[in-house]
């Protein structure tokens, strides 16, 4: 596996060698011990999956309370994945990396905690995986507006699909500080 690290300190994109023939392929998703010699302690204790369709758009995602380190990947389809620095006095705060991950080449995304997370999905049908470093507490949700202007994302697609819920999230300068 090949680990490359994006413009912002923390993200980073893994990238598996796989095997392939005529029958299919083979590649390893996860190895702990690789893991380690990149310095990354990550103990996940909760493995989540999620099915959408064409334009859905899930995020901007974070959790307060219990901050979730994310390692995600797509076994199904293609989506646009995006993080968003919101750690306090980071140099890189209120910045954002995009990445589209997709069942050709199976490229996963380590998105650590005091990150937000969302994605848009650009296939028919997208499976998106996440391992989580913490467990989901619904007390301590947070999230920012996709389209936020003070951000710029460019997301892939016009008219995205969003839940009532997302499409309520405040903007960038409004979101909720971390508690740890």
């Amino acid at each position: 596996m090949i680990f490359k690290e994006t413009p912002i300190e923390g993200l980073l994109v893994l990238e598996p060698k796989v095997f392939g023939d005529e029958r299919g392929f083979f590649l390893e998703s996860f190895r702990q011990d690789l893991i380690e010699e990149q310095g990354l302690d990550l103990p996940f204790v909760q493995a989540n999956t999620s099915r959408s369709t064409r334009g859905v758009l899930r995020g901007l995602h974070y959790q307060t309370r219990k901050p979730q380190g994310k390692l995600v990947r797509v076994s199904r389809g293609s989506v646009y994945d995006v993080a968003v620095d919101l750690r306090e006095g980071s140099p890189t705060y209120g910045r954002h990396f995009g990445i589209t991950l997709d069942d050709k080449d199976h490229r996963q995304f380590w998105v650590p905690p005091g990150f937000a997370h969302g994605f848009c999905v650009l296939s028919e049908i997208a499976d998106f995986h996440y391992r989580c470093t913490d467990y989901y507490d619904p007390t301590g949700e947070g999230g920012i507006i996709w389209n936020d202007p003070s951000l710029a994302i460019e997301w892939p697609i016009t008219e995205p699909v969003v839940s009532g819920k997302d499409a309520l999230l405040p903007p960038f300068g409004e979101h909720a500080p971390f508690l740890g």
